[in-house]
Formats: structure tokens, sequence, C-alpha cells
């Protein structure tokens, strides 16, 4: 693990059943790119860039593996992505009183499991990764959660990720779907600041809307910014003392869910 940057794409988090006899070398790999990259935060070493290359399709391969396995489940998943604070616990918490459909929960932060006790609460299976200080979740984590959902009880599957604007862009870790939240207190620059993040959204959430007389934040302006980025890309806002925009993400699911068959 990187002590400077504290990303881990490879290590103890990642053992699990199905452990490769390439995880010693993948780890030794992931230290020599983080070396390389102290010394060179330019990132224009061509090793530094192929072993980088190498880390992130190993990811990619075992997210393909973690997407089959809720294919075998029909089971729909989707990342959750956003910063720390802008309701993702929250808005979970709300639709498990008010959604049809089951889903599970698998949690990532960097310490505690609060956010699964929150969701436990409400009667939804919740998996806690505790990722200790790195950014983001990656696939091999999210391996070793979906393995303890049952996936055969439910029919959609979130991913919280740690709360993070930049690195979880990075790392498909075997969803079918991402969401990216983005709330009102946050002020209207995030999507022109984090365009990475939001290019990689299906659905945007504008979170907090109820907070919307009390900032200066400009709602069509973020949406507006939002559609450079990514044209086709579908925004809701939400409130959630405002059943009805509750709701709305509810129904936009149900239909994504529906039309996998």
């Amino acid at each position: 693990m990187c002590a400077d940057c504290g990303c881990s794409i490879a290590g103890k988090e990642h053992t699990h059943d199905h452990s490769h006899s390439h995880d010693h070398h993948h780890s030794d790999e992931h230290q020599a790119a983080h070396e390389t990259l102290h010394h060179n935060p330019q990132l224009n070493d061509s090793k530094t860039i192929s072993v980088i290359t190498k880390i992130l399709d190993k990811n990619n391969h075992e997210a393909g593996h973690n997407r089959a396995h809720f294919d075998k489940h029909n089971v729909l998943s989707i990342n959750l992505m956003s910063s720390p604070g802008s309701g993702k616990t929250t808005l979970l918490e709300h639709m498990a009183d008010m959604a049809d459909f089951k889903f599970g929960v698998i949690e990532g932060d960097l310490e505690t499991s609060r956010d699964a006790e929150r969701i436990k609460a409400k009667g939804i299976p919740a998996y806690q990764i505790q990722t200790g200080s790195a950014c983001h979740l990656d696939a091999f984590m999210v391996h070793k959660g979906l393995h303890e959902m049952p996936l055969e009880e439910i029919d959609v599957c979130f991913v919280e990720n740690v709360g993070n604007l930049v690195c979880p862009a990075s790392y498909d870790v075997g969803t079918h779907l991402n969401i990216v939240l983005v709330s009102v207190p946050e002020g209207s620059d995030k999507i022109e600041k984090y365009p990475v993040m939001f290019r990689q959204a299906d659905l945007i959430l504008i979170t907090k809307t109820d907070l919307l007389e009390h900032f200066e934040y400009d709602v069509e302006h973020e949406k507006n910014e939002a559609r450079k980025i990514k044209p086709n890309v579908d925004i809701l806002e939400v409130n959630i003392k405002d059943k009805a925009s509750v709701e709305k993400v509810i129904d936009w699911i149900e239909f994504k869910r529906k039309m996998r068959g």
C-alpha cells in the first residue's frame, strides 16, 4: 500500500476464495508503479504507464467476473458515487421504505461500519468494506462483498463507493450502472471541476434541493454543464423530504431493471 496517496489496488484487501497465483506479482507491480510515480508525478514514464495499464486490466477482468455473478442471478448492480456527505446512505434508507424491488448494499468506507449498520437497521442486507486509506473501491473488494450478498433474494445490488469525486471514476467495480450524486451545499462548480466522474454517470442526482433557498446554487447551470460533458445523461432533483422526488429515483431504477429482462 502507498502511504502517500492511499491507493491500494492490490494486497490483502483483495484476497478472496478465488485467489490466483498472480496476486503477489500484482502487489509487486503496484508498489513499483507507486515508487515510480513518487519520483515522476508527471506520469510520462513509459514503464509506469505500462504497469498501471496492467493493474487496471486486471481490475477490469475482475469487474467482468463480478458482472457475470450479478447477471447469473438477474440482479441489477448500481455503483453510487459522490463526495462525502452528499446523501447516498440517506437516500438508500428512504428507498428501503418505498421501493417494491428488493435490494442489498455493499458499503465502502475508509473506517467504521456506520453506514452498513444504518442500512441493516432498515432490514436491508448490507456488507461493509473498510478500505483503510484506500480512496475508492475496486473490483476485487466488491467481489468479496458480493459473495456476502443474498443474490438469489434481491433484485438490485447497490455498491456505495467511498466518498470521493476523483478516484472511483477510474475503477470499474463490475456494476451495470453508475449513479453520481452532487448536493446543493457543495456549490455550483463540482460538475465542471470533476468532469471525469460525471462523464461516467448514467444518472446524476442533485440532492438536498430543499436547501436551495440557503445557497447560491444554479440548478439549470449544473444541468447544462452535465449535458455538455454527457449529452444523454439523466438528471433528477432529490429532496428526501419530498417522497415524490425519491419515487422518481425508484422509478428510474425500476425501468432500468425491467429493460434488462
